[in-house]
C-alpha cells in the first residue's frame, strides 16, 4: 500500500538517492549513459533549494509496511503560476501510476488557486511527456539542451565592447529583473530572484546587460555544485544581450563543463554557442496547463529551480 505525503527534512537523505538513482537508471537504459556524475547525496541540492524557496511543497509516496520512499516530486508557487520541478519514482516502481497521483495532488494544488501550472519537459523522454500531455499540459516553446566543456583559461573573447555592458547583478536590479521577466515572459517570481541575489550557499552567480542607456535589458542567472552545473534562469530583450550574458557566464565555469537551455528559433544565439564549441546533448520542452502569454523577447529556461 502506498500514501502521498508532504516531504520533510528527514526525507531528504534518502529523497537525494531516489533521484539519482531514478533519474541514472533512465538516462542508462534510454541513451546509455547516466545523467549525475556527482555522489548520491549532491542530488539534496534539489531539495534544499526547493525547501529554502517554499518549506514543505515537497511531496513522496511511501510504502505504508515499509516506510521506503518510492516517488518524489517538488512544486513551487509563484505570483504568476506554480512550478512543477523534478519528479522521480523507484526504478522498481516505473509503471505503477506513482507519477500520475502525485501530479493529481500538485494540479489540485494550482485549481484551487486558479493558477496555471508550468514545467520543463524533455522532448527525449516520452513517457514523461506523455503523463503531463494526458493531463492537459501543452507544449509551448522548444530548446535545445547545449554543453559546452569552458576552457581552464576561459574564453578568448572578440565581443569585449559587449562583455563590457555586462556586469554582476546587485540587490538595486531586483525591481529591473522581475519587470523583464514578466515583460519577456508573463510570469512572475520575486522570492527566485531575492534567492539568487542573496547567494548565501555561494553556489550562485547573477548578472545583468544594460542598454545604451545603462538600463537593465537582460538577466541570467547560473549555478555551480556538483550535481547542476547550469546556466539559466534568464531573459533578455534582444539575442545580442543574452548572448554577451552567455559568455560572461561560461568564464565563471573555465575548467568545467555547463549545460544551458537555448530556444530552437534563437538562431544568432545557437549560432555563437556552436562556434563556441557547444553541442547539443537534449531537447527540452515548456509544457504548461492553463494560459500563457507568447515569449517577447529571449528566454532561458533551467531545472534548478523549474523556470518553465
Amino acid at each position: 500500500m502506498l500514501a502521498i505525503r508532504t516531504m520533510l527534512p528527514e526525507d531528504f537523505n534518502e529523497v537525494a538517492e531516489l533521484i539519482y538513482l531514478s533519474t541514472n537508471s533512465w538516462y542508462q537504459q534510454k541513451l546509455g549513459h547516466p545523467i549525475f556524475s556527482c555522489k548520491p547525496q549532491d542530488c539534496e541540492l534539489f531539495c534544499t533549494v526547493y525547501e529554502d524557496l517554499d518549506p514543505e511543497c515537497g511531496l513522496v509516496m511511501e510504502h505504508v509496511k515499509t516506510g521506503m520512499i518510492v516517488g518524489s516530486c517538488f512544486y513551487h508557487p509563484r505570483e504568476t503560476h506554480v512550478s512543477l520541478g523534478i519528479m522521480n519514482v523507484h526504478p522498481n516502481y516505473f509503471g505503477h501510476g506513482i507519477a500520475g497521483k502525485m501530479l493529481r495532488e500538485i494540479i489540485s494544488y494550482a485549481e484551487r488557486r486558479d493558477l496555471p501550472i508550468r514545467l520543463i519537459s524533455s522532448a527525449l523522454n516520452l513517457d514523461s511527456y506523455s503523463l503531463y500531455n494526458r493531463h492537459g499540459f501543452s507544449p509551448t516553446n522548444l530548446y535545445q539542451d547545449m554543453l559546452i566543456s569552458v576552457p581552464r583559461a576561459g574564453l578568448n573573447d572578440d565581443l569585449d565592447y559587449e562583455l563590457s555592458k555586462v556586469r554582476e547583478a546587485e540587490p538595486s536590479d531586483l525591481v529591473a529583473m522581475g519587470q523583464l521577466e514578466f515583460e519577456i515572459s508573463g510570469i512572475s517570481r520575486e522570492k527566485d530572484y531575492c534567492y539568487f541575489l542573496e547567494n548565501s550557499s555561494g553556489n550562485w552567480k547573477t548578472v545583468v546587460s544594460l542598454d545604451e542607456n545603462g538600463e537593465a535589458d537582460g538577466f541570467l542567472v547560473s549555478i555551480d555544485h556538483p550535481a547542476s552545473r547550469l546556466i539559466g534562469p534568464g531573459v533578455a530583450r534582444s539575442e545580442k544581450a543574452m548572448e554577451a550574458m552567455l559568455r560572461a557566464q561560461l568564464n565563471h565555469f573555465a575548467g568545467h563543463s555547463v549545460v544551458f537551455l537555448v530556444p530552437g528559433d534563437a538562431r544568432q544565439l545557437i549560432a555563437a554557442a556552436y562556434q563556441l564549441g557547444a553541442r547539443n546533448c537534449e531537447l527540452h520542452v515548456t509544457q504548461i496547463r492553463g494560459s500563457a502569454q507568447p515569449v517577447n523577447g529571449v528566454v532561458m529556461p533551467t531545472f534548478m529551480p523549474e523556470s518553465g
